[in-house]
C-alpha cells in the first residue's frame, strides 16, 4: 500500500470517531483540553488495536483466498464506505441526555463501537502488501488527533458537521478500496 493510500485510510478510519467526538464534546460544558486528550487517547488506542485483530483473522485465511484478495479488500472497503455514508445520511432518532463528564467506560464503549469498521479494514489489509503495525499506528494516531480536535470543536459545531465528516470518510474508504483494486488489476 502506498503512503498516500495509508494516510487516506487512517483519516477515513478516524472520521466516525471524529463524528462521535463532536457529539461527546457538544454534550459537555466547555470541554477542557485534558478531557479531549484523554478521549483522544482512549479512542486512538482502541482504533489501533482493532485493525491488528482483523489483520490476524484475515492473515490466517490468506492462503485460501490469495486469488481473490484484492476483490475482498475492495468489497470490504466499499461496503464500509457505503455504510458510513448511510449513517451520515440517517437522522438521529433521539436527543441524548447531556452528562456533566464522560466516564472511561462510556468513552471506551463509544470508541469500540466506532472501531468495528477498523476491524473489518484490518481483515482487508491482510490481503494486501502492508505493514500492519505501521497501518495500525497511523490509524491510531489519526484517530487520537481527530477525536481530540472533535471534542474541542464539539460544543461550537454540534452534530451536523460530525455527520458530514462520516460521509466524507465513507467516500475516502471507497476510493482507497478502488485504488487497491486498480493496483492489483493493473499488475
Amino acid at each position: 500500500m502506498n503512503p498516500i493510500s495509508l494516510i487516506l485510510l487512517a483519516l477515513a478510519m478516524s472520521t466516525d470517531a471524529f463524528a462521535a467526538a463532536i457529539g461527546k464534546g457538544s454534550s459537555l460544558h466547555k470541554p477542557r483540553l485534558t478531557e479531549a486528550l484523554r478521549a483522544g487517547l482512549i479512542f486512538g488506542v482502541i482504533e489501533a488495536i482493532t485493525p491488528m485483530i482483523g489483520w490476524a483473522i484475515g492473515h490466517a485465511a490468506t492462503r485460501w483466498v490469495e486469488d481473490w484478495d484484492h476483490w475482498i479488500a475492495f468489497t470490504l472497503l466499499v461496503g464500509l464506505g457505503l455504510h458510513m455514508i448511510w449513517n451520515g445520511l440517517k437522522a438521529d432518532d433521539e436527543e441524548a441526555e447531556k452528562p456533566t463528564q464522560h466516564s472511561f467506560m462510556i468513552l471506551a464503549v463509544t470508541a469500540f463501537a466506532t472501531s468495528i469498521d477498523a476491524l473489518a479494514v484490518g481483515v482487508g489489509l491482510a490481503f494486501v502488501d502492508v505493514n500492519i503495525l505501521v497501518a495500525a499506528a497511523a490509524i491510531g494516531l489519526a484517530t487520537m488527533t481527530m477525536v481530540t480536535i472533535g471534542m474541542m470543536l464539539g460544543r461550537v459545531l454540534g452534530t451536523v458537521v460530525g455527520k458530514r465528516a462520516e460521509m466524507v470518510g465513507g467516500v475516502v474508504l471507497m476510493l482507497v478500496g478502488a485504488t487497491i483494486l486498480y493496483e492489483h488489476l493493473s499488475v
